[in-house]
């Protein structure tokens, strides 16, 4: 786990292993702002714009052309260059029209995926928990810490209330609205988001519940027909019969 303490800056060695930064070369590197990411599982706006999609040569030329307005997260501009990016999330070059998802990946466990101006604001997001607030209403607590209200016309009878725990909605962004919902359960599309498996796409075909999330193994089933397990913890369901985004060539059929 990365102790990020109390310094402006993260040394270098201490970042997360899948940070494309040169370790060796330089002892310290930028260190993410709080936000809707952990450190663990995101990375700084900067690095993206400087290391992945090589827009910069140094990091002074990537911190101007974020403060510039040139890219936005989720259909936010973002001007901070210690943004953290997530999973799933959406970057957009203003200037070349270029859009990508931060989507997991075998073995390097992220990639920017090109999506389609169509996709560009459609965001899959797990529900962790959900809650009741004042009124009766629903609160959905959601991967990446976004939360969105579900407002109830009769708090006796929770008539609007079909959303569980592990499901996914499909939000547009960046207005929150909800467009889906996806149950989660056997027989529904998954990606893995950590582990020995991350970035691997399947079927769900059983579910053996443990004591927590992360005892709970969950078999699954790829295009190609090849089974393999993981952990409840690291189930990202991104569809029912096809997946609701799109994926690179040979994640899914």
């Amino acid at each position: 786990m990365v102790r990020m303490g109390g310094r402006r800056h993260l040394k270098a060695l201490a970042a997360p292993e899948f940070w494309p930064i040169l370790r060796k070369e330089y002892k310290w590197t930028v260190k993410p702002r709080p936000g809707p990411h952990s450190v663990e599982s995101s990375i700084p706006l900067l690095l993206i714009v400087r290391d992945i999609l090589g827009y910069a040569k140094t990091a002074r030329e990537a911190r101007r052309l974020i403060a510039e307005g040139n890219f936005k997260v989720d259909g936010i501009v973002r001007r901070d260059y210690k943004f953290p990016v997530g999973f799933m999330d959406i970057i957009e070059v203003l200037k070349t029209g270029e859009i990508y998802r931060f989507i997991p990946y075998p073995v390097k466990y992220f990639k920017l995926h090109p999506i389609s101006r169509g996709e560009a604001n459609i965001k899959p997001l797990r529900i962790e928990d959900k809650t009741i607030v004042k009124g009766g209403h629903i609160q959905l607590n959601l991967y990446s810490g976004r939360n969105v209200l579900i407002r109830v016309s009769d708090p006796k009878n929770l008539v609007e209330d079909i959303y569980e725990t592990l499901g996914t909605i499909v939000l547009i962004v960046p207005d929150s609205q909800i467009k889906s919902y996806i149950p989660f359960g056997e027989g529904k599309i998954a990606i893995v988001i950590g582990g020995r498996a991350v970035g691997r796409v399947g079927v769900i075909k059983s579910i053996v519940w443990g004591w927590r999330r992360e005892s709970t193994v969950v078999t699954l089933e790829d295009a190609r027909g090849n089974m393999f397990q993981t952990s409840l913890n690291y189930i990202y369901i991104i569809g029912d019969k096809e997946p609701v985004i799109s994926l690179p060539e040979g994640a899914w059929k």
